[in-house]
């Protein structure tokens, strides 16, 4: 049975996913993705607000995935890599069409692309990945 995805789960996250939407915590100045409540760094309430990152960023890890999970085993093998974004959130996300020129310090930038599909009838997700700047 293929996997299905919750329809209205997709629609919450939209935000996030599609724009790149996390949080600066007015108190202490720090910026983090996903979106919070609770500032994660002071933990005091209330004085969080939204913010867009730019989506630039440079890799700060990254890893090649040969034997994926199930869903994405037509995509390897492919990289996933962490992203320090120049606001300053670690976020993890595909890095596209690296033309073997990857390395720690590279600078990139999100793109909007297809993530997954349910089926060739289902949900198809998009999202966030990373493409290196040349």
């Amino acid at each position: 049975m293929p996997n299905k995805s919750s329809i209205p789960l997709s629609w919450r996250l939209n935000k996030s996913i599609y724009r790149l939407v996390g949080n600066k915590c007015k108190r202490c100045g720090t910026f983090f993705f996903p979106s919070r409540d609770i500032c994660p760094k002071c933990r005091r309430k209330g004085d969080i607000e939204e913010v867009v990152f730019s989506g630039e960023g440079e890799v700060y890890s990254y890893t090649m995935i040969n034997v994926a999970p199930k869903g994405f085993e037509q995509q390897t093998p492919y990289l996933i890599g962490i992203i320090k974004l120049k606001e300053g959130p670690l976020i993890t996300g595909q890095i596209v069409r690296p033309n073997n020129n990857i390395e720690i310090g590279k600078k990139v930038y999100a793109v909007f692309r297809k993530l997954t599909e349910d089926s060739k009838s289902g949900i198809i997700k998009y999202g966030f990945k990373f493409k290196i700047k040349d």
